[in-house]
């Protein structure tokens, strides 16, 4: 997929937590249809910057502007959480967040409530539009659930699921929510390798088949170097690396403070 046009713009962003600077002045920009990572060491304030993006934290400095492709803007650091959940920006868990008394399907419709129209009283009588919309949000989530290779765990409980598998629920229901914009925070964390490599594989598969623009924080360097078009390297809150894969590995900032001599 080619990349053009920006959809968010960061500039100048800064957040503190009293005298701690989770953030200090980064600036950087997200193209449509790439895949932007943001790597680091723990503690660099790359989940902080996926926090400001989806509003979950508002930096005391700076703006965030989201582009809708009909050439509205929004700055996302004044715009309510539902609101920007309501423009396309999804996002999955470092920890996960997931429903874990129902099933799975239940926890894929649950992030299609953003979609729907109807009220409870039409909900709970279904019937006309609020049972046609229902079934249009049901063919959605089973969609989502033959994408991900999951059919087999549908009616599962997800709190009896093994961590892999839970973690790809959870890549499911952020899906559902529909995304111009995926946050991925640590989507491989835990994970053995072939579980990395499932995981690899659908995020390429959502990136070049559902043309989703995905911002995502990992940790296995390998896989961010294989996926990513280009990356953001964050340490102790400043930015200290911008561009491609092959430019950010040979920038000799970034190997000192977080990839190391080869």
């Amino acid at each position: 997929m080619t990349t053009s046009d920006t959809i968010l713009d960061a500039q100048d962003i800064s957040l503190s937590f009293g005298a701690t600077k989770a953030i200090n002045n980064v600036s950087f920009d997200i193209k449509e249809g790439e895949i932007r990572a943001i790597i680091g060491p723990n503690g660099a304030g790359k989940t902080s910057m996926l926090n400001c993006i989806s509003g979950f934290y508002r930096p005391q400095v700076g703006s965030m502007i989201y582009h809708e492709a009909d050439g509205t803007q929004h700055d996302l650091t004044q715009t309510p959480p539902r609101q920007i959940a309501g423009l396309g920006i999804a996002r999955t868990f470092q920890n996960l967040a997931l429903y874990t008394g129902l099933s799975t399907v239940d926890n894929l419709m649950a992030a299609r409530h953003i979609h729907m129209d109807q009220n409870i009283l039409q909900s709970l009588l279904y019937w006309g539009k609020a049972k046609r919309e229902e079934i249009e949000h049901r063919e959605a989530v089973e969609e989502i659930i033959d994408f991900l290779e999951i059919n087999a765990i549908r009616k599962s409980i997800v709190g009896s699921l093994p961590y892999g598998l839970r973690k790809r629920i959870e890549l499911g229901r952020a899906l559902a929510l529909e995304p111009t914009i995926l946050l991925l925070d640590e989507p491989m964390a835990g994970m053995n390798s072939e579980e990395k490599e499932d995981i690899a594989r659908f995020i390429l598969d959502i990136h070049e088949r559902r043309g989703i623009t995905i911002v995502l924080i990992e940790h296995d360097i390998g896989a961010v170097m294989d996926l990513s078009d280009r990356v953001v390297v964050m340490d102790f809150g400043k930015k200290i690396g911008d561009g491609t894969p092959d430019e950010v590995s040979e920038n000799p900032e970034v190997i000192q403070a977080y990839l190391g001599e080869a």
